[in-house]
């Protein structure tokens, strides 16, 4: 049973700290208990059996576990049916004497296991092995939080490893206000990560303000940045803010920083340094509170190099850089993707397709130069080809399924299918056919003129359709898979019609 009142008297508990001591021996707990008391370092709970053990782990949490001799069990069963219960918490062997310290433990520092206490307890021993104890438990608990950060943020499609850690950084900086430079090829969904670390920062009720700064004249972005007064140029017939004033306590995502022009640089460098700007042709020097955050696909260490961007514009933009991985180096993300693709298709009210393994494989060996943005493209180009229709590998475009490209056994639709007799045609239809074919006087290989007319009748659906195998089968009243082991048997692909 639990012993009520072994729990270390004086001020009140440090840290929430509570340890678990399982043991025959109460002297051992005695022992333990006036040694954590004196210290002030917990509560600590004491129990005899493995049984009582169990009991106590399933309905709270412990900090430390300290574990003697109980229920005549071997130090390795007893950390094997410990682990049952709770497989991370640390652990602390106590020993009679220093003989045992010898033994060989059950596990490692890494496992949890932090060694042996021997008794009568030294005190400075003890406070060296909780100091250890508190180390592993912030350790895991920093795990626990990077394991759970999948869930913050649902705008971040993926599952790989490469997504993992990108998650994890924008879990770190979401909240710090910290200025952040977004880094990836082109389609990587920069302005994505832009907007949700956006949602879960401490500005989430102020605006999110976007501009690209590559898509506007360089002689024009200062009024857009900063905003204008009336006068201020010709054409400027009211005052007019900037998106730093329509961004005052939220969030500026500068886009494309790298294509900024040098004097436009500089006065974006003052902003960040003293917080103040002015707006063009205007005097009064304007207050700013927002963050900053900017994405680039340049290198801008190589364009500093070059002369084409300031080092120490730079340095204020890169306070926590995040680099998004480009779709090639996270192939197993694209079945996942598509699905999350196709839905948000669907609820604009637009067609989609069901792509099937065997096209979501084919898509996962392309190199996927334009990224995200040009998996999305494909998906919608698909929905409005085959509205509401199973996409196989051959249903891509040729970019995207090469012939030379082998598709393994991924389903058992893929499987090749027996051969069928060829069905009769109806006499209705016999005049759809030039000319009634005639039996030569010498006679024929039947095998072999059929197969040559089924091959020239595939071909001709294949020119009808240009290519689509999904269209031809239809023309042909065959499955599709049943038309696509048929072209494989005949040598024939999309490039020859």
């Amino acid at each position: 049973m639990v012993r009520d009142g072994l729990k270390p008297g004086g001020r009140e508990a440090s840290a929430g700290n509570r340890a678990l001591l399982i043991d025959a021996q109460e002297v051992h707990a005695q022992s333990l208990l006036s040694i954590l008391g004196f210290i002030e370092w917990g509560e600590l709970e004491w129990v005899s059996t493995m049984e009582e053990a169990a009991a106590r782990m399933q309905e709270e949490s412990f900090s430390l576990l300290f574990t003697g001799a109980c229920d005549g069990l071997e130090r390795d069963e007893l950390y094997r049916q410990l682990r049952q219960e709770d497989e991370s918490v640390p652990l602390l062997f106590l020993i009679d004497g220093v003989d045992e310290a010898d033994e060989s433990l059950p596990g490692t520092l890494a496992d949890g296991v932090l060694g042996t206490l021997a008794m009568p307890i030294k005190q400075t021993q003890l406070i060296t092995q909780l100091e250890q104890a508190a180390a592993y438990n912030k350790r895991r608990k920093n795990r626990a939080a990077r394991r759970d950060v999948s869930g913050l943020f649902p705008e971040m499609i993926g599952n790989s490893a490469a997504m993992n850690r990108v998650r994890q950084l924008m879990a770190q900086v979401a909240d710090s206000g910290a200025n952040v430079l977004i880094l990836g090829e082109s389609g990587t969904g920069k302005e994505v990560v832009a907007q949700s670390l956006h949602r879960h920062s401490r500005r989430k009720g102020n605006a999110f303000v976007p501009i690209n700064c590559g898509a506007i004249p360089a002689d024009l972005l200062e009024s857009e940045l900063f905003g204008h007064e009336k006068g201020a140029f010709t054409g400027a017939i009211s005052s007019r803010k900037g998106r730093f004033e329509l961004a005052e306590g939220g969030t500026i995502f500068l886009d494309e920083i790298g294509d900024m022009s040098l004097p436009m640089q500089v006065k974006l460098l003052r902003v960040l340094q003293e917080r103040i700007f002015e707006r063009v042709g205007g005097v009064k020097s304007i207050q700013s509170n927002v963050r900053v955050m900017a994405a680039t696909h340049r290198n801008l260490e190589n364009n500093i190099e070059e002369g084409k961007f300031r080092e120490d514009l730079y340095y204020r933009l890169n306070v926590f850089p995040i680099e998004l991985p480009p779709l090639r180096e996270r192939q197993g993300d694209i079945g996942v993707l598509v699905d999350s693709i196709s839905v948000r298709l669907e609820a604009e009210g637009r067609p989609i397709s069901k792509v099937m393994p065997s096209a979501i494989y084919a898509l996962s060996q392309y190199h996927w130069p334009g990224n995200v943005r040009e998996l999305y493209n494909l998906v919608e180009r698909l929905g409005i080809l085959f509205p509401e229709e199973e996409v196989e590998a051959l249903d891509l475009p040729e970019r995207y399924f090469p012939d030379d490209l082998d598709l393994p056994e991924l389903e058992d639709d893929y499987a090749p299918e027996p051969e069928a007799d060829l069905p009769l045609i109806p006499a209705e239809e016999a005049n759809s056919f030039e000319q009634e074919p005639i039996l030569p006087s010498d006679g024929l290989d039947l095998k072999s003129y059929l197969s040559s007319l089924e091959e020239d009748l595939i071909r001709q659906a294949l020119i009808e359709c240009d290519g689509v195998v999904a269209q031809a089968a239809k023309l042909l009243n065959v499955r599709r898979t049943t038309l696509v082991e048929k072209m494989k048997k005949y040598d024939l692909s999309r490039k020859d019609v």
